[in-house]
């Protein structure tokens, strides 16, 4: 099955539906439907660090991956910091995208809050 997603003007589509990239793009659709964000003191297109902290279970860091990478074509899953609490409970991932512009950036901190395993989004 064949699914097509539009981001930021960018048509993709992937052959394989997932639950996942269904996710992202209702996520990315109902932020097509909000206000215009106000101004913000970023120069665009940038590189951005988005950390995010979830429970250390199983495939969590591979999912966050594959959000980001749905959603920023330019993204290098080997670049990502990852660290683990002391506990090992909880794991705190890194991940520098290339945000094209405000609205890009804010479909990004969407789609992985939206995530069941993640704790925090920053």
């Amino acid at each position: 099955m064949e699914q097509k997603i539009e981001i930021n003007g960018a048509e993709a589509s992937s052959a394989n539906s997932s639950p996942l990239t269904e996710m992202v793009s209702n996520v990315t659709q109902a932020a097509a439907t909000t206000a215009v964000p106000p101004p913000t003191l970023l120069e665009f297109p940038c590189h951005f660090p988005i950390k995010v902290l979830g429970k250390s279970q199983g495939d969590f860091m591979d999912e966050i991956i594959s959000i980001v990478c749905q959603l920023d074509p330019r993204f290098d899953a080997q670049c990502i910091e990852q660290r683990s609490s002391s506990a090992g409970r909880y794991m705190g991932l890194t991940c520098s995208v290339y945000a094209q512009n405000r609205t890009h950036l804010d479909d990004i901190y969407r789609a992985l809050t939206a995530h069941p395993k993640v704790a925090y989004v920053l």
